[in-house]
């Protein structure tokens, strides 16, 4: 399915949009209005970065904290560094695995929920900081045609961006 996403600044153009859209032949269905009073970003499907992030945070989790903490025991174990003194070396192997455990929790935070935040959202975050910051978004899904179409139709009102996309088959 191939969507186009214009960016609008007022509801007045968005509505515009919609209307010249219509009148040009694209079915009302294939047309979606995004912004305060009509749809928002999560009723439309835009993804959430914040739970691609978390996503990513707790896939990376999984083997980062096992492989951090065998790391910090391992490391431990053939330095023979005293990390408290006053216990036997395989408690203070048990602590350099728990420190190592905790270094694997940090990159996995780092970088799956941070680079999952930045990076894993792909177009969606600056389409949810339009829309914060009062903007509307006019969506158009069908085939090249209709795409081609819309975007003649759109560019009159002179969107602050329109974006062509393809959706990818699973």
């Amino acid at each position: 399915m191939n969507y186009l996403i214009a960016v609008l600044s007022t509801r007045l153009q968005a509505e515009q949009a919609y209307n010249a859209l219509k009148d040009g032949g694209i079915p009302a269905d294939k047309i979606t209005i995004l912004g305060e009073g009509y749809q928002s970003a999560d009723e439309f499907g835009l993804i959430d970065p914040n739970e691609q992030g978390t996503k990513r945070f707790q896939q990376m989790s999984y083997w980062l904290i096992p492989f951090g903490f065998a790391a910090g025991y391992v490391f431990n174990l053939q330095t023979g560094i005293e990390i408290v003194s006053s216990v036997s070396p395989l408690i203070n192997h048990i602590i350099g695995g728990l420190f190592g455990a905790v270094g694997g929790a940090m990159g996995a935070y780092f970088i799956g929920g941070g680079v999952g935040l930045s990076i894993g959202s792909g177009d969606a975050l600056p389409y949810r900081n339009r829309l914060n910051a009062g903007k509307y978004l006019i969506v158009v899904q069908g085939s090249e045609a209709v795409k081609s179409l819309a975007t003649r139709v759109l560019r009159q009102f002179e969107p602050e961006n329109i974006q062509g996309y393809v959706e990818q088959s699973s």
